[in-house]
């Protein structure tokens, strides 16, 4: 990412040289950006980058709304659900909508409280599949499931004479 500072400097590199006659193509393949990324940059939007300081929505939960769902959350009666249950719960037995289950999921998160409710193990990740080496004669043999002719061609290939 590259900061503000280096953008304006880059912004005026590119103005110089389109001044010289220059063409942006050439200008940006050299500066290492994007033609469309120039004219972002010197139309000065605003920072779209994940570190960007946002605006809070108008339709943001309160402290006291987020406090709220925590509270329900710790109760006995809910300790061990997950919010998808705690959500339809309040519904059906109190007629009471605090969030959405989002929401909790988003809330339960940000105060470090996410994890396995129930009593069922959580969920073990394998990681990725093993992968075969052959760096030596024998050592990796697998089946072809290919079919060639004599002459190593595939049969739908051939051509009749």
């Amino acid at each position: 990412m590259t900061n503000a500072t280096d953008r304006r400097r880059t912004i005026e590199l590119v103005n110089e040289a389109l001044a010289a006659g220059a063409r942006l193509r050439s200008i940006c393949v050299e500066l290492g950006i994007g033609q469309n990324t120039y004219r972002r940059w010197s139309q000065g939007r605003v920072d779209g980058r994940p570190g960007a300081q946002r605006p809070v929505p108008a339709h943001a939960l309160t402290r006291q709304e987020r406090q709220t769902v925590l509270d329900v959350c710790h109760r006995p009666a809910f300790a061990s659900l997950p919010p998808a249950q705690i959500v339809a719960r309040l519904l059906d037995d109190e007629r009471l909508y605090l969030a959405s289950e989002s929401s909790f999921y988003r809330i339960l998160h940000e105060a470090g409280q996410q994890r396995r409710r129930g009593r069922q193990a959580a969920p073990h990740h394998k990681g990725p599949p093993r992968r075969h080496r052959a760096d030596h004669p024998n050592a990796c043999w697998t089946w072809d499931v290919t079919y060639a002719d004599a002459s190593g061609h595939h049969p739908a290939s051939v051509s009749p004479r």
